[in-house]
């Protein structure tokens, strides 16, 4: 049973249109550098181009797998295995598959909210982190996230 507490404060801004972004309450800088150093010294993980993305994003790719094992643990169904992706500087929020009861539980706490293109209700925006504490609580969801895709 994860024990994850809420969000503070309230929901950062996110557009309705175009890619799906976060607006307002972004990392700065140097807790988005803290973020993606994290993420990808993250065991088994590659750092790559993502297949769905703007170029300035970052997608998590696995050493050990490269073809999703259902196509509700990727974020690009089709194309190389893309559990998560980390949206560049000038956003900071991560798109990433997640169980959907544990999808809807991180959106009931503040940490997320459904990616506004799901296909199968595993797809969900972990909005930014202000602060290294929260650093290390999204870099866990991006772990929960790999787990999915592994299968575990």
């Amino acid at each position: 049973m994860h024990h994850t507490r809420s969000r503070e404060g309230a929901k950062p801004l996110v557009s309705t249109e175009g890619p799906q972004r976060q607006l307002s309450q972004r990392s700065t800088p140097e807790i988005w550098g803290r973020l993606v150093a994290e993420i990808f010294a993250l065991p088994g993980v590659l750092e790559g181009h993502s297949a769905v993305s703007p170029p300035s994003s970052r997608a998590v790719h696995l050493e050990e797998q490269s073809v999703e094992l259902r196509p509700e643990t990727s974020l690009a169904p089709g194309h190389r295995l893309e559990p998560v992706h980390v949206h560049g500087v000038s956003d900071t929020s991560i798109h990433a598959c997640l169980p959907a009861h544990r999808g809807a539980e991180l959106t009931e706490l503040g940490w997320a909210e459904p990616h506004q293109y799901e296909d199968f209700g595993t797809e969900f925006l972990l909005y930014a982190p202000r602060t290294i504490d929260e650093v290390g609580i999204v870099v866990s969801f991006v772990e929960e996230s790999i787990r999915f895709a592994r299968g575990d």
